[in-house]
């Protein structure tokens, strides 16, 4: 996970810090993090980029945050992609750092150590999709859709989509939606795995919240190290798959955590866990 500064250092100058793009709202044991561009679908421009990885770059360090909720402003969208608007009247030389900064993103996501749960209330479309591809969980309004669309503007997935989503649906259906650029709903995204929890519109945010409540109820160094050991150990052979996790579980068995887990068990109440 990069640091403040090295996310700093990828972005030029020219780029300017706007921290009303994306809010942060701490919850307890949660903090939401919410893309604010509603008027323009919340797509992701150069500055948005930036304030979203330093943001990114903070929270990984604050290991009293026990799960990230990520959402979008307003109804209407979760996340539209790439801001085609900024894109189109940018000058040649800048691109290629903004497509690096858009795949960092993704990357920034997927790399938290603590779990992240998309909030998905509208559509997501090209990289809005690849940003809940990135997170560790997903749920989504049953009016929501989704869609691999690039391939429509003669491109191509560009921020993990054609890597991530057959890992989580699988090729043959991945092709299906990259290819033809075909955009689905809820109910069928939930069928096919692409998305964990459907709710309706109005009760989204509860479904979330109740989503990440259940993770951050539980053991937080156990629940990092069982999304290391998953992360890193799903695209291993078995064998090495199962060394990896046999180190992520050493990282719980020296905790006061495992010690309070065992406690409350005997005292037949709910543990308190400290993440130590």
């Amino acid at each position: 996970m990069p640091t403040h500064h090295q996310v700093l250092a990828d972005f030029p100058t020219s780029v300017p810090d706007q921290p009303e793009l994306v809010e942060v709202r701490r919850e307890g044991d949660l903090v939401w993090l919410t893309i604010n561009r509603p008027e323009v679908m919340n797509c992701l421009s150069f500055p948005t980029l930036r304030r979203f990885r330093t943001l990114l770059a903070e929270l990984a360090e604050d290991l009293s945050i026990r799960c990230i909720l990520i959402a979008g402003a307003g109804d209407k969208a979760f996340c539209a992609g790439a801001d085609l608007k900024e894109r189109k009247s940018m000058p040649m030389d800048l691109v290629p750092e903004f497509v690096k900064n858009i795949r960092g993103l993704m990357d920034d996501v997927e790399a938290m150590p603590q779990p992240t749960v998309a909030v998905v209330g509208g559509f997501a479309f090209g990289g809005g999709t690849e940003l809940m591809l990135a997170c560790d969980l997903r749920v989504a309004a049953r009016t929501a859709r989704f869609g691999l669309t690039e391939t429509s503007l003669a491109i191509i997935p560009g921020a993990g989509g054609t890597q991530r989503l057959p890992r989580l649906i699988g090729k043959s259906r991945a092709k299906d939606l990259i290819l033809t650029g075909r955009r689905l709903e809820a109910p069928e995204a939930e069928t096919m795995g692409l998305v964990n929890r459907v709710a309706e519109p109005a009760a989204l945010e509860d479904a979330a919240r109740e989503v990440a409540n259940a993770i951050a109820a539980n053991g937080p160094v156990a629940v990092r190290a069982a999304k290391a050991a998953v992360d890193g150990g799903s695209e291993l052979p078995q064998r090495e798959g199962l060394e990896l996790e046999a180190r992520c579980y050493e990282r719980t068995l020296s905790t006061s955590d495992r010690l309070e887990a065992l406690a409350a068990f005997s005292e037949k109440r709910k543990p308190v866990f400290e993440g130590k």
